[in-house]
Parts: C-alpha cells; structure tokens; sequence
C-alpha cells in the first residue's frame, strides 16, 4: 500500500521527534482512514459515529502525544488503534447511558475464533475482557489491540513489541482463546 511506505519512510526520517507527528498528516491521515473503516465495518448496522468523526478524533489525539518518541509505522498504528478503541467504547458507553435499556455497541469479532452465532461482540464488554487480560498478561493484551484494532502483521507486532514472530503467533494463539472463554461467559483463567 502506498500509504504505509509513505507513512514508513516519513517516520524513519523523524525517528525520535516528539513533535513532529504533524509533519506526518497526509500519509496519517490515509492510514488513519484504513483503520476507522476497519473497525466501523465491525460497528452493527446504523452507528451513529461517522467514519470522519473519528478519524478526526483519533487524529487530534494522536497529534497531541507530545511525549512519544514515534518509532516506526507500526508503532503509530499501536498508538493510533488504541486511541480508536478508547473513542469507540468511550462512544457506546455514552449510548447506553443515554437509552439506559443496555442496547450496546456490538462489532463483529473478526479474526478471533468464536462461533459464527457469537460472532457480534458488545464493545464494552470486548474491552472489560481487554482489561481484565491486560491485568493477567499485558502483553497479551497488547498483542490483541495491535493485531485486531490496529490490523497489523504478526511481524509488525513483534517489532512494535520487541519480540519474535513465535512469541506473537504464541500470545496471539493464547489471547484468543482466553478472549473465547472469557466472552462465552466462562471462566477465562
């Protein structure tokens, strides 16, 4: 994809620059709509949060992570994932207050081996389960969150992470079952 070379290229060059993410907004911007797709095709049908909306939002916060010392493309995407999360569940945590009937924001849990009837998953409840993972192994969490918000390659999250490519298949294959058990309501372990 021509954005993501762009967008590689673009953060290699400023390695180690907090603030210079702006620098970065067209290529950014691309990727950051590849991402808001991907996860509102997982959103149920008639979601009230527009693709732009939060493209938009997920950009201003990104830009405004002054501390972060931006590595590689895969760890923009990390970063970018993660605040995306937070906007969607943070949004659905909003609906079910306002409608106080507990209809809740279901996605679709592509990627996770669930039986096709199990596969909508309330988005709150996905990121209770992510928490209470992260309180077990954080980095399982972590492995979650870059490989099925941010979408990216088992190699791209052993970089991010620092790890090999074993150790993700691994922790993938085990948060994924964890994730199974915990969202069928049973005991995740």
């Amino acid at each position: 994809m021509a954005g993501s070379r762009d967008l590689s290229q673009i953060v290699s060059e400023l390695h180690g620059d907090p603030g210079a993410l702006g620098a970065l907004t067209p290529a950014l911007y691309a990727e950051l709509r590849r991402l808001a797709a991907a996860y509102l095709r997982r959103e149920r049908t008639g979601h009230t949060l527009q693709p732009t909306a939060l493209v938009h939002e997920a950009y201003m916060r990104l830009v405004d992570q002054r501390q972060v010392a931006w590595e590689n493309r895969a760890h923009v995407l990390g970063v970018a994932a993660q605040l995306m999360r937070r906007i969607l569940v943070d949004h659905a945590r909003a609906r079910a207050r306002i409608k106080r009937a507990g209809m809740l924001t279901r996605v679709t849990f592509e990627g996770i081996d669930v039986p096709a009837a199990e596969r909508d998953v309330d988005l709150v409840e996905l990121d209770d389960a992510l928490r209470e993972l992260a309180a077990v192994d954080e980095q399982l969490s972590r492995i979650v969150e870059l490989r099925y918000f941010a979408g990216l390659t088992v190699e791209e999250s052993a970089d991010v992470l620092g790890t090999s490519t074993r150790t993700v298949d691994r922790a993938w294959a085990t948060a994924r079952a964890w994730l199974r058990r915990r969202l069928e309501g049973g005991e995740a372990g």
